[in-house]
């Protein structure tokens, strides 16, 4: 008489109350993934091989396995808090020990390393000064508070429509101070090495001559910026008969724009009208963009579906700084759990597939959003029931084998 199998079913079925009641407790935590009990039967060896009316010996857990299908991506506040739609983990770096883990609550340390609860660092792929992404090898990212280095202007790109029908001044030579000496003017704000701003204007004159040609003048802060022309002007645009620029564009030389702060370097400026006109409608400014800006300071951040964390700052300007990257195994059951929300790479899982977000396998980013557990809590609750009804059968089955077992023993 065996009570072997009662007590192996006993086993495998605390086993998965064990797996269900573990779920259960994990349902609201970040990231988690549920864990399945799969169960094998056990046969003993025979000498003379399988035979049909062999007896199994009872049940073995053959394995736990986690199930990492998606969860729930839910909003929160926190533009740390990052959710993977998609495969991928995010690689951690713990002290020097590489670990993964799909729960992406972050936020800074006092040295502004992005970092879990445990504090273990994000990592991913760091910007240089420039903001050009370093993609070696990942390293910690941290959010770099530096106020953003200001840009002198080089270039200044402006689309206009000169009214073909506007007549010649009456009155000459060109006074910046006396509007019937110009048709039309613009003023846009230029910057010195400094980031100090300067308004540079620009006035344009209908040419007595020829009647296709307009001269431009130019004025920095209220002082006129004396060009190479005859009455002083920067530069002539000559126009078609069908009001298309013909003058080659971009203009050279550069307008040498003087600074008008204590020790900084003026702006010398690349002027290009390309795809100004001369039409018979009314004077109009479609585009007038520089690339020159002043200093900023760090306003706040946003991290793309790609990972990539981009600055925002008080002079309007945005820069990189760095990308989060994820990791994909081939094999993600087999990761070791290590608690705390982290798996450990093994042999089994093999090698990690480290890459940017939306690439090859790996899943999207979504910030100030988090990935719920995936535990589906009513499943869950019935399979308690059941797990507990084969729990009691179990006991039952070894109930009367003790039952036979003591008819035997009363035997005289």
């Amino acid at each position: 008489m065996s009570f072997q199998q009662g007590l192996s079913g006993l086993n495998a079925a605390a086993k998965n109350l064990d797996a269900i009641g573990n779920n259960v407790a994990n349902a609201n935590t970040v990231g988690f993934k549920q864990s399945q009990t799969q169960f094998a039967d056990v046969y003993a060896n025979s000498l003379t091989g399988a035979g049909g009316s062999q007896v199994g010996i009872g049940v073995k857990v053959a394995q736990v396995v986690q199930q990492f299908t998606q969860g729930n991506v839910t909003s929160s506040n926190n533009p740390l808090d990052i959710a993977i739609n998609g495969g991928g983990f995010f690689r951690m770096d713990n002290n020097g020990e590489v670990t993964y883990q799909r729960n992406g609550q972050f936020q800074l340390d006092r040295s502004g390393f992005i970092v879990n609860p445990n504090g273990a660092y994000l990592t991913g792929y760091p910007a240089n000064a420039s903001g050009v992404l370093l993609t070696g090898s990942p390293a910690p990212l941290s959010i770099n508070t530096a106020d953003l280095v200001p840009q002198i202007t080089t270039e200044l790109n402006a689309v206009l429509n000169l009214n073909s029908g506007s007549l010649p001044p009456t009155v000459t030579p060109f006074d910046m101070t006396d509007p019937a000496t110009f048709n039309h003017s613009t003023a846009v704000s230029v910057f010195d090495s400094l980031g100090n701003a300067q308004t540079l204007q620009t006035f344009y004159v209908k040419s007595a001559i020829t009647p296709g040609d307009w001269d431009v003048y130019a004025a920095n802060d209220g002082v006129q910026i004396v060009g190479g022309g005859a009455t002083g002007q920067i530069t002539t645009l000559n126009f078609d008969t069908n009001g298309i620029l013909t003058t080659g564009m971009p203009l050279a030389p550069a307008l040498a724009v003087p600074a008008t702060a204590a020790g900084a370097t003026g702006p010398s400026i690349t002027l290009d009208f390309s795809g100004t006109t001369q039409f018979g409608s009314a004077f109009s400014v479609n585009t007038l963009n520089q690339d020159g800006f002043t200093s900023g300071r760090l306003a706040g951040f946003n991290i793309g579906g790609d990972g990539t964390i981009l600055g925002r700052y008080t002079n309007g300007q945005t820069a990189v700084l760095g990308q989060v990257v994820l990791a994909n195994f081939a094999n993600p059951n087999g990761l070791q759990p290590l608690g705390n929300n982290m798996w450990a790479e093994t042999s089994t899982s093999g090698n990690p597939l480290v890459g940017a977000p939306t690439s090859g396998s790996l899943g999207v980013l979504q910030s100030s959003a988090v990935e719920d557990s995936n535990v589906d809590l009513t499943s869950e609750l019935v399979n308690l029931i059941t797990a507990q009804r084969v729990y009691q059968a179990n006991a039952q089955t070894i109930k009367a084998q003790d039952a036979i077992l003591q008819t035997l023993v009363n035997l005289r």
